[in-house]
């Protein structure tokens, strides 16, 4: 896991140019602490700069930016490529030589052979550019699933990128300009939603994309996407399927040259790694979680008890509220762009780091892929019972209307912004999973960016419709939560987290393969209520925890603003001039708004 940067222009910057890419290499230490690199074109047109965080090859030779023997390609490359091995032995068996044992080297010679094409070869989360120092082009490609970022910026015939986006700010190129829809989608989802960033003309590459400069122009395209058509398959060819495809993804998710540790909830999920895990390894595992005073919210008993049951050697940290006081200002200064999430991430990724490790595992993503969270019940209902209401045109706009603006609780104001237009599957996740209502969200963007959406009704965020598009109402939630919730928020929050600590996370269950696999599975069996499928599919996964009520990690933040954060958070709505009508009084929107101003002030200095 590493670092990368890149500026690119067809009129040379003689002056410059090194000034610039040194400055963004200084912004991505924290991602590779173990090395540095930076290739700058004779021609001053093109820099790439890289840190390191070794893990395959921790020799010299694994350096980057890496080029092949005769300097025509130069990569610089963030993610790990899991089946690099046998594509290693597949290109030697063609007569390729190769100069090293990374992964990075795989890809190069990849591209050298198979030009675009090269991503559908790799299994893994990366982020990469090859610059072509002959034909003076530069390939850029982001994983499927979208696990690790790329950000870029396109003015005039230059184009910057980089893993973060204050990375891509550190060039000096952009403007420090708020995007109004940027903002919006934070506001309404907490986390901004891909491709927009918080910036104005700071993109993030999609996931399942590629981008490909030449001449100071960009194509890009789609080479990966979702298949939900469901095939002819039983209840037990189903826990067959599930049970081959999550050992084989744990075992490529533990190749490494360094040792791979696992992060412990207590949920199914982690538990399922653990268990899987146990089975694929030889060496004895290392888990680690973090617990609580406060009773309500702690499960620090519950994860040693699964390590025992599994043979793990377990670490566990109690985060108290004077510590998450103290390490606050340490996680503020991490972020990338605003979340309502990511401090247990933060928390967890430093008790790992402190305790030697260099890569962990994660349990992200059942709940996407095998219909853990009450969205998967909730949101069909509610496209159902909009629907019936809405043959009443005048009463469902009537009542929505109403709602949105005098409803009594932001969740009514949400479900009066969802009746207010025609029923939707997109309508119905964002009301379901928001922050702020349309309305009130409108209002803090117009006071932030004076942009004017209020009377808007188009879909500000351009998203394409999802309705009809996937078999099932199920199947349509399942699509809504990989593509929204876990990406834009989950994986985003764990990349820039863990990365804080030179930390490597790894999500065997979301992986490309596994995905492959089980997507055909019907989804009255994959998306069973409680995660039925996975669970009958790992029969290691003892009954106590399979048993245990669903229980979201989450952290007592409420106690802690009122309290020992408090400091923090006074005032929040007159700093940032939100209106009085706007209720501040959900933890998530005070913790939300706080983030930002935070963030706001730091991107200005």
């Amino acid at each position: 896991m590493c670092g990368i940067a890149g500026i690119l222009s067809i009129t040379p910057d003689h002056e410059n140019l090194e000034t610039k890419i040194h400055r963004m290499q200084t912004a991505l230490q924290h991602r590779g602490p173990d090395d540095a690199g930076i290739y700058i074109s004779t021609d001053k047109q093109t820099a790439l700069a890289h840190t390191r965080l070794s893990i395959i090859d921790l020799t010299s030779a694994g350096h980057q930016p890496m080029s092949t023997t005769d300097n025509r390609y130069y990569i610089t490359f963030n993610g790990e490529i899991y089946n690099f091995p046998q594509l290693r032995q597949n290109l030697i068996a063609q007569g390729e030589n190769f100069q090293s044992q990374t992964d990075t080297e795989v890809i190069l010679k990849l591209y050298q052979n198979f030009g675009v094409n090269c991503v559908h070869h790799l299994r893994g989360m990366f982020a990469f550019a090859i610059w072509d120092d002959v034909e003076k082009t530069c390939f850029l490609a982001r994983d499927p699933l979208g696990i690790k970022p790329l950000y870029y910026y396109q003015s005039g015939n230059s184009l910057v990128f980089a893993s973060e986006l204050r990375t891509v700010l550190a060039s000096g190129l952009p403007g420090v300009n708020l995007s109004p829809e940027g903002l919006y989608g934070y506001l309404t989802t907490g986390s901004v939603p891909e491709p927009h960033t918080l910036i104005a003309d700071i993109h993030c590459l999609a996931a399942g994309n590629w981008l490909y400069w030449q001449n100071g122009k960009t194509s890009k395209k789609q080479y990966w996407e979702i298949n939900l058509t469901p095939e002819n398959i039983s209840p037990l060819e189903a826990q067959e399927i599930v049970h081959t495809a999550l050992i084989d993804s744990i075992k490529h998710h533990f190749i490494s040259d360094v040792p791979v540790g696992i992060f412990l909830s207590g949920g199914i999920d982690s538990t399922t790694v653990l268990a899987l895990a146990s089975q694929t390894q030889q060496s004895q595992l290392s888990t680690y979680s973090i617990a609580f005073a406060e009773s309500q919210w702690n499960e620090g008993e519950l994860a040693q008890k699964i390590a025992n049951h599994f043979g793990a050697n377990h670490t566990e940290y109690q985060v108290t509220a004077s510590f998450a006081k103290n390490i606050l200002p340490d996680f503020l200064t991490a972020i990338d762009q605003p979340s309502i999430d990511g401090f247990n991430t933060f928390c967890v990724s430093k008790v790992a780091h402190e305790n030697g490790m260099k890569v962990v595992l994660s349990g992200l993503g059942g709940d996407e892929i095998f219909g853990g969270y009450q969205s998967f019940q909730k949101v069909p209902q509610m496209v159902a019972w909009g629907n019936k209401l809405h043959t009443l045109s005048f009463l469902s706009m009537g009542l929505g209307a109403g709602l949105a603006h005098w409803g009594n609780s932001p969740k009514m104001k949400r479900l009066g912004d969802f009746l207010s237009h025609t029923p939707s599957f997109d309508a119905a996740y964002r009301s379901f999973r928001g922050i702020f209502s349309h309305t009130e969200a409108c209002q803090i963007v117009k006071e932030l960016t004076g942009e004017n959406f209020i009377d808007s009704k188009n879909n500000i965020l351009q998203i394409p419709p999802v309705d009809n598009k996937y078999p099932t109402p199920e199947d349509t939630v399942s699509y809504l939560e990989l593509s929204g919730y876990m990406r834009n928020q989950l994986l985003r929050d764990s990349d820039v987290m863990s990365m804080s600590w030179g930390l490597e996370l790894r999500v065997p269950l979301v992986d490309q393969s596994l995905i492959e696999a089980v997507s055909p599975i019907p989804s009255h069996i994959r998306l069973a209520t409680g995660k039925k499928l996975l669970v009958d599919a790992v029969a290691e996964l003892p009954d106590w925890v399979v048993n245990r009520p669903k229980k979201g990690f989450s952290f007592p933040f409420e106690s802690w603003m009122d309290n020992e954060f408090g400091d923090f958070f006074q005032n929040v709505e007159q700093k940032l001039n939100i209106s009085p009508n706007i209720s501040l009084k959900p933890w998530y929107r005070r913790w939300s708004l706080a983030i930002l101003k935070y963030w706001l002030e730091q991107i200005k200095r």
